[in-house]
């Protein structure tokens, strides 16, 4: 063994020579507790990161018409805005009654669970959709949405197709980069 070093586990023995030349920190007290806390936080944001990236998103529409969006969860909270009946929102987190979502925009705001609907609505983010018969990009187009236009969800299509209803009734396939609230 090296002189003046530690006997280590045998599988991890260092040798002697260039191992004797590295140099060792020794960390004050304060810092040793320093560095425990940046491990706990490293540790705590994989852990969220890992917890995030497994579940997957979840979109519900407003059920009610005229629905209020608040700064808080609760009615007391200052109304921010009043979002339209089947407006796709992304959930973030639920609370007792309470959900905080995420609009098409971006923007993040609380919404009363009641007035969350069951429908699966997607809004068109393209300047006009093409909604075509199949999924494909040859095929003949069953109809153009505009940019806002809300559309019911039928079921995901193929890979970058989804098909969706119009509330007209005329039904199709959109590309998925051409809406919102999947």
């Amino acid at each position: 063994m090296c002189a003046g070093r530690r006997a280590a586990p045998k599988a991890a023995q260092p040798t002697c020579g260039a191992a004797q030349r590295r140099s060792t920190v020794t960390l004050a007290p304060g810092a040793r507790a320093g560095r425990r806390t940046v491990r706990i936080a490293a540790v705590f944001c994989a852990l969220t990161l890992f917890a995030t990236g497994a579940s997957a998103l979840e979109f519900r529409s407003v059920g009610e018409s005229g629905a209020v969006m608040f700064d808080a969860p609760s009615q007391k909270a200052k109304p921010l805005f009043v979002v339209a009946r089947g407006t796709p929102v992304e959930v973030v987190v639920s609370i007792e009654g309470w959900t905080k979502v995420r609009d098409v925009a971006g923007d993040l705001a609380w919404i009363e669970k009641s007035s969350l609907g069951e429908k699966r609505m997607l809004i068109v983010t393209a300047q006009s959709a093409e909604v075509r018969n199949q999924a494909d990009s040859s095929a003949g187009i069953a109809f153009e949405a505009e940019k806002d236009v809300l559309l019911e969800l039928i079921e995901p299509g193929p890979t970058g197709w989804a098909k969706v209803r119009h509330r007209d009734g005329q039904s199709g396939f959109v590309r998925v980069n051409q809406v919102w609230g999947l």
